[in-house]
């Protein structure tokens, strides 16, 4: 079994690699040192229930989610949902570039029209 240091810690790295972050660059948005991050990282330190919420607010999620625990369920479960986020992120820029190309052929016609009037 996992212990909560192990679990912190994969959560920790996870989110802020999901976030873009360095551990630098973490560590300058939770107000805390690097090393203190790496050490949070390889199960060495376990920070405060105030630095939890530092961090947690740094990487733009809820402090639980520090502490949830992946079964294969989940990760499936977290497949699927970005499979499902791409498709429909995909079906956007299709319609999204239709519907550009049907505005602008009407407003192409419509201005051949009124040009034609004048």
């Amino acid at each position: 079994m996992t212990n909560i240091r192990e679990i912190l810690a994969i959560n920790l790295k996870k989110s802020r690699k999901k976030c873009g972050l360095s551990q630098a660059k973490l560590a300058e948005k939770a107000n805390i040192t690097t090393s203190y991050i790496a050490m949070i990282e390889i199960s060495r330190k376990f920070p405060t229930p105030e630095m939890l919420e530092r961090l947690a607010k740094a990487l733009e999620i809820e402090t639980y989610e520090l502490f949830i625990v992946s079964t294969p369920a989940n990760k499936e479960l977290e497949h699927l949902r970005n499979d499902i986020i791409k498709e429909v992120n995909t079906i956007k820029e299709t319609l999204t570039k239709d519907i550009s190309a049907e505005v602008a052929k009407t407003i192409k016609e419509t201005l051949s029209v009124e040009w034609k009037r004048k």
